[in-house]
């Protein structure tokens, strides 16, 4: 049997999850933007149901693409909070199309949001960790990502939130070193 880490549990989502995206390194913009936007709605919730709604989002959401999100009328907020096959969260949706707004800002400014996300970062991190309990919620780095997010206009961009968002693109390599996917995402990061 493969070892892995131990948050997916007997989930099928949460272990395709696990062995195919979290901590891979991530430069394409428009799943940077999903990352975010899909962390954002997390806060309070369980990963799972992320997961569970993750293609009613981004059929709702129009396949996660910031140029059109950037541009909804307060009626398709309306429509979206209505729509129970996403997490109805008005504040939330509201901070995905500032968010949009804010994300196509930084493209125009740094010519890629992942170069602006990888020119604060540096290269992938890759942690050693032999628990999930070494596991932080939030870090220095995630701290100095809030920072900068908030100060370009972003909302639901907390350290924790940022840090799962890292951890999801792979600025950072989290799984266990236990795990099968540490040693081979150790070998296929790019040095960005």
């Amino acid at each position: 049997m493969t070892a892995r880490c131990s948050w997916p549990g007997s989930n099928p989502l949460m272990i395709q999850y696990h062995d195919t995206e979290w901590g891979v390194p991530v430069t394409d913009d428009r799943k940077l933007f999903e990352y975010l936007v899909l962390d954002a709605f997390q806060a309070g919730l369980s990963w799972s149901i992320v997961l569970k709604k993750r293609e009613a989002f981004r059929s709702s959401l129009d396949g996660f693409d910031p140029e059109i999100i950037a541009g909804y009328p307060l009626e398709k907020l309306e429509q979206l909070a209505r729509n129970p096959a996403i997490i109805r969260n008005r504040s939330k949706l509201k901070a995905t199309v500032s968010n949009a707004r804010a994300f196509l800002a930084v493209q125009n400014e740094f010519g890629s949001f992942s170069k602006f996300l990888w020119d604060i970062n540096g290269p992938p991190r890759h942690n050693a960790f032999k628990t999930e309990a070494e596991i932080p919620a939030s870090t220095p780095a995630s701290d100095r990502l809030s920072r900068e997010l908030k100060q370009r206009g972003f909302s639901f961009v907390g350290t924790t939130i940022c840090y799962a968002f890292m951890q999801a693109a792979g600025l950072v390599n989290d799984h266990l070193v236990s795990c099968f996917r540490y040693s081979e995402i150790n070998r296929e990061s790019p040095s960005l």
